[in-house]
């Protein structure tokens, strides 16, 4: 059995790197301290022998394909990933990470149930996570990404993509069932409310939703209170009461059924999440490619 499968060239290899990430076989000959003409003739090569298009050639313009930019976002981590580990066998430089940010909330209901997909595709990659409800920023240099929710533009970071969210009462299932019959008023002393202390105006309370949902002025008193959301979500699946279930992050629960809505009322929340890069930042291969899946994991 062969140690390894049969490989293009390595130079090959760097050219289409270097190529896609310039878009332009000249800024990657001048990359690379050759001639436009051995750029074109390694790709033409690398593309003759792995038997696919790598680029579309348009006029004063190449663009890669897909297989292209696939390939090369492979290449850049692995590149980078090998330049990484030399430089600690020379005792020079750490390994890199990307750290990212976000709520407590979004960390543990919508961020780590996917994060799994990332660490399959690129498994040496180091993530970090840092959660925390109290805003972070991202001048301060504490993170690599920020996913933050709220309404941009933002002073201190640049949006790359944003999802908004809705807000629904839910319950688990055995309440859930028993409302849909008696059905569901919020009002009623016999309905034990769940909610968290808002410590910001974007993060509803009951009074909120109701007021947005079209029940101003109703009078409510919620039974158990909660600092954190992932409190308020874990004494809702255990049949304490309902809640507001923010839909994005509740999605697999939703989904399982481990948590029903009980209304028909649903109120478009007025922020949104955002994937947000400092101002300022120094690019880096790994975190280029999280920052991609990040968005398109939320933009999904």
């Amino acid at each position: 059995m062969p140690i390894r499968k049969p490989l293009p060239s390595l130079n090959a290899l760097l050219v289409l790197e270097v190529a896609v990430r310039h878009r332009s076989f000249t800024r990657a000959a001048v990359e690379l301290g050759v001639t436009q003409a051995a750029i074109s003739r390694q790709i033409a090569q690398l593309e003759q022998e792995l038997d696919t298009p790598l680029f579309e050639r348009r006029h004063r313009a190449v663009l890669p394909t897909p297989a292209g930019q696939m390939l090369a976002s492979t290449l850049a981590l692995s590149f980078s990933n090998i330049a990484e580990t030399v430089a600690q066998v020379r005792g020079t430089e750490p390994a890199a990470a990307v750290t990212i940010g976000a709520t407590l909330a979004f960390s543990t209901f919508w961020l780590l149930p996917r994060i799994g997909e990332f660490r399959k595709r690129y498994p040496a990659a180091q993530i970090r996570v840092v959660s925390q409800d109290s805003r972070m920023n991202l001048a301060a240099a504490e993170v690599d990404v920020l996913v933050r929710y709220g309404v941009p533009p933002f002073d201190d970071g640049v949006v790359v993509a944003s999802r908004g969210d809705e807000v629904i009462a839910v319950a688990a299932p055995e309440l859930a069932e028993r409302l849909r019959h008696e059905g569901f008023d919020p009002a009623d002393p016999g309905i034990e409310l769940i909610e968290q202390a808002a410590t910001e105006r974007s993060w509803y309370a009951w009074a909120d939703w109701l007021s947005l949902a079209g029940r101003p002025g109703l009078r409510v008193s919620p039974s158990l209170t909660f600092s954190h959301y992932t409190d308020v979500v874990q004494a809702t699946l255990s049949g304490h009461g309902v809640a507001l279930g923010w839909r994005l992050m509740l999605q697999r629960h939703l989904a399982e059924g481990t948590l029903v809505p009980v209304s028909q009322d649903v109120v478009a929340a007025d922020g949104r999440y955002n994937v947000l890069l400092p101002l300022r930042r120094q690019t880096h291969p790994l975190r280029d490619l999280f920052v991609e899946w990040l968005a398109a994991e939320l933009s999904r």
